[in-house]
């Protein structure tokens, strides 16, 4: 039992060491060779571009929206659509431009949505003061369901039919796990990923508004 024990050891051990020596070889190779095997599904290879970008990625948007949870958000969903998307990019893409464009878009899309926030506030504020409910407040409610219903959208085409049998038809998730031949943990997972994806999007404002809808 005991040098069955010690090999099992020695296995592992070797396993990890081959292990760090390959990602030392990764470590070394140009965004272009990353991107190439990034292509073909390889993790390791996805692994490094995130090691290797993730803190200048992180420094550039908190520059830009000084709130660390909300930085952590938008990486979280550029790097995910970086795994979703991969065989999408053509290998002549210069990586960093493109993940710099990635959550340039992001940041932009974000402080939009909450230049729509201000002036929904603003007009609650108004409404509040006056006590009128002024055609302002309607437009900025119309904004905000044109944002959301955007955002829905723009859903991978399956979550998003998930999504509305969930939140627009008021499904079980036993119900739609049996209409679109799925199991419920498929949905539970579509469902979750959804919803976080809304709320990175939309920002939390919005995204509560939308929640309590």
């Amino acid at each position: 039992m005991a040098f069955i024990t010690i090999r099992l050891i020695k296995t592992v051990t070797w396993l990890f060491i081959l292990y760090l020596l390959q990602m030392h070889a990764y470590q070394s190779y140009t965004d272009q060779t990353l991107l190439t095997l990034l292509k073909q599904g390889d993790k390791e290879a996805y692994t490094v571009i995130y090691d290797r970008y993730k803190n200048l990625l992180y420094d550039h948007a908190y520059k830009k929206l000084g709130d660390a949870e909300e930085v952590k958000d938008v990486l979280q969903e550029l790097f995910t659509h970086l795994w979703n998307k991969r065989t999408e990019i053509n290998v002549a893409t210069n990586l960093s431009g493109y993940l710099y464009t990635g959550i340039r878009n992001r940041i932009l899309n974000l402080l939009s949505h909450k230049e729509v926030e201000h002036r929904y506030i603003a007009s609650i504020q108004q409404y509040i003061q006056e006590g009128d409910y002024t055609t302002e407040l309607a437009i900025r409610e119309k904004e905000f369901s044109a944002l959301i219903q955007k955002e829905i959208d723009a859903l991978p085409p399956k979550m998003r039919e998930v999504f509305l049998l969930s939140r627009k038809e008021h499904l079980s998730h036993q119900q739609i796990a049996e209409q679109l031949s799925i199991s419920e943990q498929t949905v539970a997972k579509q469902v979750t990923n959804a919803l976080r994806i809304l709320r990175v999007r939309l920002g939390s404002f919005i995204f509560l508004l939308f929640i309590l809808r």
